[in-house]
Order: structure tokens, then sequence, then C-alpha cells
């Protein structure tokens, strides 16, 4: 695993994906939501990486968590939440 990259995010832009977010045990798990990110950018105190779905709308991550990552999916673990994010481009 290695630290987020905010420049190898940028295929996810106008892509619409599939976002899953777990706690660590795998238990409790949100439903997945279907979005499209609009933009990818570092919040002002540069500590996560906002995934704007609008001008208003974003979900955001911790930088300093581990990533996986492929072309279609990219999934991260905050080791101080206990959290897993998980986005994987939709198809069709």
């Amino acid at each position: 695993m290695e630290p987020i990259n905010l420049n190898d995010l940028q295929r996810f832009i106008n892509t619409p994906v599939e976002i899953f977010i777990q706690d660590a045990e795998g238990g409790d798990q949100a439903p997945s939501v279907k979005k499209n990110i609009k933009k990818i950018q570092l919040c002002p105190d540069e500590t996560h990486i906002r995934f704007y779905f609008d001008d208003f709308y974003f979900l955001a991550v911790p930088i300093a968590s581990d990533i996986i990552e492929t072309e279609t999916e990219w999934s991260t673990i905050d080791q101080d939440s206990g959290l897993n994010y998980h986005f994987k481009k939709v198809q069709g």
C-alpha cells in the first residue's frame, strides 16, 4: 500500500462511480451510492482529499490513508477511524 497521490485520482473525474464505506471489521456498511465526481482537491489544511459531487457536497478522505488501486477501482483504509472507502467505476 502507498500514500494517496492526488494526480492518480484524476481518472475518476466526470466518471460515474459507485461508492462504498465500511468499518474495518466489515460490519456496519452504509448503502452504496452512485455518483459522478465533479472535481478532486485537497482541503484547505491539506489533511484530506475532497471528492466533490457538485459545487457544495463532497466526501473527505484522510490523505494519510493507505490505498489499493486498479484502473477501475480505488480503495483506502483510514487507520484512525477504521473506515474503508471504496470507489468503483460504473460500467456502461
